[in-house]
């Protein structure tokens, strides 16, 4: 995997890059958002965003590579860490959002997640329901013959649902399939992809597919289905 890394304080820059290089990962570093963004004129997988910047911000530099670069994984980095501030982040387009200061470790279980949307290239692999359809080798999604733009972490929580289309899937099943990992029980970030998804799912159709069982979790099914 190819990381571009946007930080501004060369230590904490330096311990992220060192520890992932251990990994195997390739890692390109910019040391402010405007850099950041201009270094896209290169390919990567994920891109581990500040959002405490010089020039541009990490909030602004993320609207800015949304343009250009729907599908590339955004992992946002930092101190912020009030829900308000994760759902700021997640609006700007960022997949996830780890708050520093973190374990190592939960940075890995994170890419590896971030990654998992991309170890199926079957050529031509679709799954779909109604006039939904997925295709993995592509990064596509379609409703009605229509192109929806789904961010990376928004893809793999579709294909999450798409696969257990029918079934009633909980918060907790969500965050260790599709994130990999915990959130304090009072948080919202499940509710905040789910609201997400369904508008650009669901709003301009009458047949609504993602659905809400109170107390037990979201099941992906045709609006006249049990």
């Amino acid at each position: 995997m190819k990381i571009l890394l946007v930080e501004d304080e060369p230590k904490v820059a330096s311990f992220i890059k060192k520890g992932l290089e251990e990994q195997a990962y390739e890692v390109d570093q910019a040391y402010d958002g405007l850099l950041g963004v201009k270094a896209l004129q290169n390919e990567y997988d994920l891109i581990l965003l500040d959002i405490i910047l010089p020039n541009m911000n990490g909030l602004d530099a993320c609207r800015e590579i949304r343009k250009h670069k729907q599908h590339v994984a955004i992992l946002m980095l930092t101190a912020l860490g009030t829900t308000d501030d994760k759902i700021i982040g997640l609006d700007a387009g960022a997949d996830d959002y780890l708050t520093k200061p973190f374990e190592f470790k939960e940075l890995l279980a994170r890419l590896r997640a971030l990654s998992r949307r991309s170890t199926d290239n079957n050529n031509g692999d679709r799954i779909g329901i109604a006039d939904l359809e997925l295709d993995l080798s592509k990064k596509t999604v379609t409703r009605a013959g229509k192109l929806i733009s789904l961010t990376a972490r928004e893809f793999s929580l579709l294909y999450y649902l798409l696969r257990n289309q029918g079934r009633v899937v909980s918060r907790v099943d969500i965050t260790e399939q599709v994130w990999e990992t915990s959130f304090d029980t009072g948080s919202n970030v499940i509710d905040v992809y789910i609201n997400f998804l369904r508008k650009k799912i669901d709003k301009e159709h009458s047949n609504k597919l993602i659905h809400t069982l109170v107390g037990m979790g979201y099941v992906l099914k045709e609006q006249d289905k049990v």
